[in-house]
């Protein structure tokens, strides 16, 4: 029986990967504080205040996910098609980064 290198490599990459995930999530748990919801004998005013900063609604997602599907669609279809989704793609990106300089959500 021959042992193929394809299983192992596979194994250790996806150990990696977990290790990744696994680092990120104890580095951030050091650095944020337990809530209110962390402690059984807490009351509901105690996590009174603001919770943090949520984005508004955005169309911008929309704009990326029909240029995303366009260019994989591309990739199958036809290399041409890419012309039309680079755009739409780009227009998503450049109206996401900015999202915050204009319009209704620009901040002071």
């Amino acid at each position: 029986m021959v042992a193929r290198p394809t299983g192992t490599t596979c194994l250790f990459l996806a150990f990696g990967l977990g290790s990744f995930i696994a680092f990120y999530l104890l580095f951030t748990a050091k650095r944020v504080d337990t809530g209110a919801g962390d402690n059984p004998q807490a009351e509901v005013s105690d996590d009174a205040g603001e919770m943090g900063f949520f984005s508004p609604h955005s169309w911008q997602p929309l704009s990326l996910g029909i240029g995303g599907a366009m260019a994989f669609t591309g990739i199958i279809f036809g290399w041409w098609l890419l012309y039309f989704s680079i755009p739409i793609v780009l227009i998503g990106i450049f109206g996401w980064v900015f999202e915050y300089y204009r319009g209704e959500n620009q901040t002071q």
